[in-house]
């Protein structure tokens, strides 16, 4: 891109640092974008909260970080948000919202056993949307669903420098562990790509992983690339979370390694 070239700003948003594996696919693809990144620790884990209190936390967030830079779009990079802000957003902003999907198509599409893991949070899991994505998709499947927050946590501990529990995490994966035939597992909270190694090893018989990033990264492309952009990118990227945490200090020592230069508080009622 050329350095005169105005570049895009997009923003992803969850309510952790899960969203990091949707961040990492797009900067792999479109490395010289401009991009912003908010974590809401103040309202995490939204799997817990009411679906009133999502919208009204992600709504605010996009709109005071919107004030600031003006945004070419918004990543929500949270399956859970995703089930039940797109809506709102779109009507609150001109620009475009992409949300992220548990892939139970081509999940459906990979498995030669037709045996099928779907690993979310317990929010994902229970949403009516996901019913309708098996029934169109993946009639023909057994799809198993697993609801955790444990391993949400997990993640959040790997990304600020901590060792993974295997016990904790093989513990949680036990109700699959003897379903030898389970070959594809769909990876249904953007938290879980940041652990699929470990994952792995508590579920060897898992063959295929699907991960929607990359395909987000490409979503993101074909809406932006060539596209005329609100205002000029700045130099550096930026992040935010909703709240001071104990490890700031360490965790912004490390922002670098992500791709970005700061880390701002903002404050949401």
């Amino acid at each position: 891109m050329d350095k005169k070239e105005k570049r895009p700003t997009v923003l992803f948003f969850d309510s952790g640092v899960g969203g990091f594996s949707v961040y990492r696919e797009a900067k792999k693809l479109l490395p010289n974008w401009h991009y912003l990144y908010c974590f809401d620790n103040a309202g995490f884990p939204y799997s817990e909260r009411e679906e009133e209190s999502i919208i009204h936390r992600t709504l605010a967030v996009c709109q005071l970080i919107n004030q600031r830079y003006p945004l070419d779009a918004i990543v929500i990079a949270c399956n859970t948000a995703s089930t039940v802000v797109l809506p709102p957003l779109r009507a609150a902003f001109d620009i475009p919202v992409i949300g992220t999907v548990p892939a139970i198509k081509p999940a459906s599409e990979m498995t030669k056993t037709k045996h099928i893991g779907l690993l979310a949070t317990k929010g994902t899991v229970k949403r009516h949307y996901v019913d309708d994505l098996i029934d169109k998709f993946a009639r023909d499947c057994v799809v198993e669903r697993l609801g955790t927050t444990k391993l949400v946590e997990i993640a959040e501990q790997k990304i600020r420098g901590h060792s993974v529990d295997l016990i904790s995490l093989k513990d949680e994966l036990s109700p699959w562990t003897d379903m030898r035939d389970l070959d594809t597992l769909v990876l249904g909270c953007t938290h879980f790509p940041l652990i699929k190694d470990e994952i792995q090893l508590c579920l060897p018989q898992i063959k295929y992983f699907m991960d929607p990033g990359a395909a987000i990264a490409k979503r993101i492309k074909y809406l932006l690339d060539g596209k005329s952009v609100r205002a000029q990118g700045e130099k550096h990227n930026q992040m935010f979370c909703t709240e001071h945490f104990p490890e700031e200090s360490q965790f912004k020592k490390a922002l670098h390694l992500w791709g970005f230069e700061f880390l701002d508080v903002i404050k949401i009622d």
